[in-house]
């Protein structure tokens, strides 16, 4: 843990503190009030003590309904390493003791999907997990079970753990995340600064179904774009990887990050995004079935157009100044697909099939979104001339090139 978070965490615990001793004061004072209360009203003749009504409220609210349907199937993350990093985002950073040699680096969340053949399955986040030399489960019961990694994407930012299926009693289910709407309420439900807060729930409504943003691994490099849920539920350091949940109780989405502030510093509340279910659901599958996604690869190292001066597009790329977007080409490997398809150093890829890529994360988006053995035809501009080629997309991503990023 740095010393910002464990002062964070210190202003955390004085302001929970303070709110219990004020409570006790305010507590005191109304017990005093009401003694006093009580004594005028009874020397006043009418004999009555204030007393505490029944509600009104009839039955279980939907939100209840839906927290009680899944809430059993939410657990608790936790990331033992050898040594304690620093935290992720949409992760929580803990100081507790080692155990044989380990220590919790992080805490995130998790829902539990399926039992097989003696095994839970459990979808959380891939940063959730990164870097963990053993992983731990917390049930909402409070069982700690020890969990094994059955795979992980860094890309779509999801992972598969599997635990001994025997004190599982709850599952969730996903619903098609194509038919949730704008303003429809959701719940966030995880484990908000760690297991202290577990199964902690807030709700909110569905901000927006389709939102682009750009998506970056642990150290910071681009990922390319995906699409996921905006809410505006709360969600903090620790609900990674928890489920997003609609009023019946089934999972539309995989909480997974926040914006907690603008490129100009400006602070932001209320900005959520989640993994959609239909995008998990195709992940987890074939993560069970492979332990990792196969996606195909070009075999060149790029970098954004606009992060070339203008006067070396105009003397070493030889553009017109009417093109103003895409990808260079800075290396390639010679028995990749673009090399096969006559790619050199130096061309800038401006389509991919019939998508305009305005940089290296629209480029790697449109890729991903083929398969190996697909055929694309790529525009470029070679000497600043238009030219076009067919691209055979032969080889994954990490049989195409160990340099592309």
């Amino acid at each position: 843990m740095t010393e910002n978070k464990r002062k964070d965490l210190k202003i955390v615990t004085i302001a929970v503190v303070a709110g219990l001793v004020g409570g006790g004061v305010t507590l005191g004072g109304t017990y005093l009030l009401n003694e006093y209360t009580n004594v005028g009203t009874l020397i006043a003749g009418t004999g009555e003590k204030v007393s505490v009504n029944q509600s009104n409220v009839e039955g279980k609210s939907q939100a209840t309904q839906a927290f009680n349907k899944v809430s059993g199937a939410v657990v608790s993350v936790i990331n033992q390493q050898a040594a304690t990093n620093s935290s992720i985002l949409g992760q929580s950073q803990s100081a507790s003791s080692s155990t044989g040699g380990l220590t919790t680096a992080s805490e995130g969340s998790g829902v539990i999907y399926k039992k097989n053949n003696g095994k839970a399955y459990i979808v959380t986040n891939n940063h959730v997990v990164a870097g963990a030399s053993a992983l731990q489960v917390l049930l909402s019961d409070g069982t700690k079970l020890t969990a094994s990694l059955v795979g992980k994407d860094a890309y779509t930012d999801l992972a598969v753990l599997s635990v001994d299926a025997d004190k599982v009693s709850t599952l969730a289910s996903f619903v098609n995340s194509d038919d949730i709407q704008p303003g429809e309420s959701v719940l966030a439900i995880g484990s908000p600064l760690g297991t202290e807060y577990a199964t902690s729930v807030t709700e909110g409504i569905i901000s927006a179904t389709q939102r682009t943003v750009k998506a970056t691994d642990e150290q910071g490099n681009s990922l390319g774009n995906e699409t996921v849920i905006q809410t505006d539920a709360a969600i903090n350091p620790g609900n990674s990887g928890g489920p997003l949940v609609n009023l019946a109780g089934q999972v539309v989405g995989i909480n997974s990050k926040k914006l907690a502030s603008s490129q100009d510093g400006t602070s932001v509340e209320g900005m959520g995004f989640a993994i959609p279910a239909n995008t998990v659901v195709k992940i987890i599958n074939e993560l069970e079935k492979s332990g990792s996604i196969t996606r195909p690869g070009l075999g060149i190292s790029m970098l954004d157009l606009s992060s070339v001066s203008a006067a070396d597009q105009k003397n070493i790329l030889k553009l017109s100044s009417d093109v103003t977007s895409g990808v260079v080409v800075m290396d390639v490997t010679s028995d990749s697909p673009a090399g096969s398809a006559g790619l050199k150093q130096y061309d800038v890829i401006t389509k991919f099939g019939d998508k305009t890529v305005g940089s290296a994360a629209d480029l790697r988006t449109e890729l991903f979104s083929h398969k190996v053995g697909d055929t694309v035809e790529v525009t470029y501009y070679r000497d600043g001339k238009s030219q076009k080629t067919t691209l055979k997309l032969t080889k994954t991503s990490d049989q195409a090139s160990n340099s592309e990023n």
